[in-house]
């Protein structure tokens, strides 16, 4: 009985790690995108802008949730939520949406938005954004894509199931290109058949000034406690800001980097009560010797940890959403908005830039 269990289980499992390595998805590193539907105008013909990052959570990971995986349950729930009621969905889809609609930035991007994924009950979040930014250029650019995502792999009848999920960019004026690139660095087998393939989406929008503004939406790795992706992935993004710059571009970069900002002490808005998590800092010279501008609310939290249920003042808060704008582009305001996270596990970041002749 007991062999044949054995038996039993060693074959699901290795039918799992089959197929998921058959099936697992591998773009290009580099990969030209067209928006979903245009922009009202042609042209950034204003020199102020205004900018709004948030990381969604893919409508799942509201004020209510606990996930599973953040209580290291890649095996088993240990009854955790592997996705919250569609109840719950609902209202967080609704809560976010409905926020925006609330809202005329000339620039939103979002992370961990969802297209298709059993998690969110299939819900289209980048299609309901598109209809309350009717106006706005609407750009996705996949990051998580797998039709079936096993885990916890002990629990096949909870399994996360089809994911489609990435970065979405919504903006007033029309991109003239639009590009998806791969960031470097994976995790090891097997636990890369289960992750995210994070990328950047870059897009050039032609200014009066006869040079681009480049927009460039992030959603680096977590989970990754040695850094060594993270450190791939900079390096990476560090080389092409750089070459944009140098060709006079104006360059803005948004979302969440899954670390803390240069100097910003990771457990400073709730000190001593870190528990079991930490963050790591983009280094302070990332940018080199230059004058490139890190923009970070540092007042307001901008992601909680969910291994638990939202609980103020014992939930664990930090800042992880921030901006990095290039020497030409000056910081006229940075704020975060206090949601009390009741749509996602984090929070939006708002920013007003000018673009100068520097």
């Amino acid at each position: 009985m007991l062999l044949g269990i054995l038996v039993i289980v060693v074959l699901y499992v290795g039918g799992v790690l089959l197929y998921g390595t058959i099936y697992d998805f591998q773009p290009e590193d580099v990969t030209k995108l067209e928006p979903e539907q245009p922009a009202a105008y042609k042209m950034v013909d204003d020199t102020s802008l205004t900018f709004l990052i948030w990381n969604l959570g893919y409508g799942g990971l509201g004020a209510e949730a606990n996930f599973f995986f953040d209580s290291q349950g890649m095996m088993r729930s240990n009854g955790k939520m592997i996705r919250p009621s569609k109840e719950l969905v609902e209202k967080y889809v609704n809560g976010a949406v409905g926020f925006v609609k609330g809202t005329a930035y000339d620039f939103y991007l979002f992370q961990e938005i969802d297209y298709n994924s059993k998690r969110s009950y299939y819900i289209n979040q980048f299609d309901e954004m598109k209809k309350v930014l009717p106006d706005y250029s609407a750009t996705y650019a996949v990051n998580y894509l797998s039709d079936w995502v096993p885990i916890p792999l002990m629990e096949p009848w909870h399994a996360y199931g089809r994911v489609n999920a990435g970065l979405g960019t919504f903006s007033k004026y029309q991109p003239v290109t639009s590009v998806r690139y791969q960031l470097p660095g994976d995790y090891p087998w097997p636990m890369r058949i289960f992750q995210l393939d994070r990328c950047a989406l870059v897009q050039h929008y032609p200014t009066r000034f006869g040079r681009d503004l480049v927009v460039v939406n992030i959603h680096n790795s977590a989970y990754d406690k040695g850094g060594e992706l993270k450190a791939q992935q900079m390096a990476f993004l560090r080389d092409l800001l750089e070459k944009e710059y140098e060709q006079g571009n104006f360059v803005v970069v948004g979302g969440d980097w899954n670390q803390c900002p240069p100097d910003f002490k990771f457990d400073a808005l709730m000190p001593g009560k870190s528990g079991r998590y930490s963050q790591t800092n983009v280094a302070q010279d990332f940018m080199g010797d230059t004058d490139w501008t890190w923009a970070a609310n540092t007042t307001i939290a901008t992601n909680r940890k969910v291994g638990d249920s939202y609980n103020p003042g014992t939930t664990f808060e930090t800042i992880i959403d921030f901006y990095l704008i290039s020497p030409n582009v000056k910081l006229e305001e940075i704020k975060g908005v206090d949601l009390g996270f009741k749509y996602s596990d984090h929070q939006p970041v708002v920013m007003r830039v000018l673009l100068t002749e520097k």
